[in-house]
């Protein structure tokens, strides 16, 4: 019911929502050219955008990566699907010409926002590294024929993606897949699978989540499995491919991390409103750009999301040594070939301190000399992955880690 009610609502506002796209379109078109300048009229376009923003129905960003720099030239990007599965793409942001240059696959959380949230990632390594990402299909748009997808199934695909790249893949996983991401190494790593990633690098993974635990980590673990079960899944309704999905609903998630920073939201959109009256035009877009992804999100399948409530931040399996895959226990001191970086951010509110350091005693296999832990000072969750300190500073590290794997 919840489902159809918010449904309801974002197609009750349409014509809201069009009404002041139109009205603007009018204000800006030649003749009115006179007008622009005076206070009266930027007032009333500042407060035209700011009702179509806030009734829009903000979906799927472009990564928009067309090109990038290579040894001082510009080469042009393509973005290519290689393998594709029912919920996810193994996307290749391919480079004209030919380079020799390490593989990355980038794990992409499916936690509410799509895999366009990692731009600024996939962007920094695009000069030196042949980048891959696992786009992750909102699951309202997957027919039910497809069947569910469970935390087994987010596992099955990162094999199944690392084996169609071959040897000598690093696998980064950043933030929620950094456990699937240890679970998909053991397992290869059990059936000495030569494919198994050349080096894990883990950003702000709840590997642990009873170290330092966050508001986000006592909201998952203050409650039961069956209350989850009970107040945020939902059935997708009839107007959508993947009618009759059991999914945690996108905006369920986006609402619970608005509400835990509201002022600063609030103040972000007057700050917004006050800079188009102004005429400051790249705050304002900067405004946009962020926005437009913040708000853009995603439902997950139920079973995916009740699987990692309950794994994760309920039982702690991989910690507890007690993690399975396909009901069978896994070993994770098997796990004795790749490098292993973990990065926190000193400042993170979703993901404690300590948390993703603790793979290092989940994988205790691992030679000591094949180990890295980095911790980025004055940066937040979001500060590990993108934003001015992960260009000059966590991603340099994560390519010297690479470049060295081995040596």
């Amino acid at each position: 019911m919840l489902y159809q009610v918010h449904h309801a609502m974002n197609q009750s506002v349409q014509p809201i929502h069009l009404w002041a796209q139109a009205w603007k379109k009018q204000l800006k078109l030649p003749w009115m050219l006179p007008f622009t300048f005076s206070s009266a009229t930027r007032t009333t376009l500042a407060t035209l955008e700011l009702i179509e923003r806030l009734t829009d129905n903000y979906e799927k960003p472009a990564f928009g990566l067309n090109e990038t720099t290579i040894n001082g030239e510009t080469v042009r990007v393509r973005e290519e699907v290689v393998h594709s599965l029912p919920f996810c793409d193994l996307l290749h942001f391919r480079r004209a010409g030919k380079h020799k240059q390490p593989k990355v696959l980038i794990a992409a959380p499916m936690s509410g926002h799509y895999a366009t949230l990692l731009r600024g990632t996939v962007e920094q390594f695009l000069p030196d590294h042949e980048v891959y990402i696992t786009d992750w299909q909102n699951a309202r748009d997957v027919p039910l024929r497809e069947g569910g997808f469970s935390f087994d199934d987010y596992v099955r695909y990162l094999i199944e993606f690392l084996d169609h790249l071959g040897p000598d893949t690093h696998l980064i996983a950043v933030c929620q897949p950094s456990v699937p991401a240890i679970v998909a190494t053991t397992v290869m790593a059990e059936r000495d699978n030569p494919n198994q990633p050349r080096s894990l690098i883990l950003m702000g993974g709840p590997i642990d989540t009873r170290v330092n635990p966050t508001e986000v980590n006592d909201y998952a673990s203050g409650k039961d499995l069956e209350w989850f079960e009970n107040n945020v899944i939902c059935t997708v309704p009839g107007d959508f491919p993947g009618a009759g999905q059991k999914v945690y609903p996108g905006f369920i998630q986006l609402s619970g991390f608005m509400s835990m920073n509201i002022d600063s939201h609030v103040r972000k959109h007057f700050k917004f409103f006050g800079d188009l009256i102004k005429g400051d035009g790249d705050s304002a877009e900067a405004h946009r750009s962020f926005y437009n992804e913040y708000l853009a999100v995603m439902d997950l399948p139920a079973e995916f999301y009740l699987d990692t409530i309950r794994r994760v931040f309920l039982e702690h399996r991989l910690p507890k040594g007690e993690m399975t895959f396909e009901d069978k226990l896994i070993d994770t001191s098997k796990v004795t070939f790749p490098s292993l970086l973990t990065i926190e951010g000193e400042d993170d509110d979703i993901t404690g301190k300590g948390q993703t350091k603790a793979a290092h005693d989940v994988l205790s296999g691992l030679p000591e000399k094949q180990r890295q832990h980095y911790v980025q000072p004055e940066v937040g969750h979001y500060g590990i992955f993108n934003g001015r300190r992960f260009r000059e500073e966590v991603a340099p590290t994560i390519k010297t880690f690479i470049q060295n794997c081995g040596k």
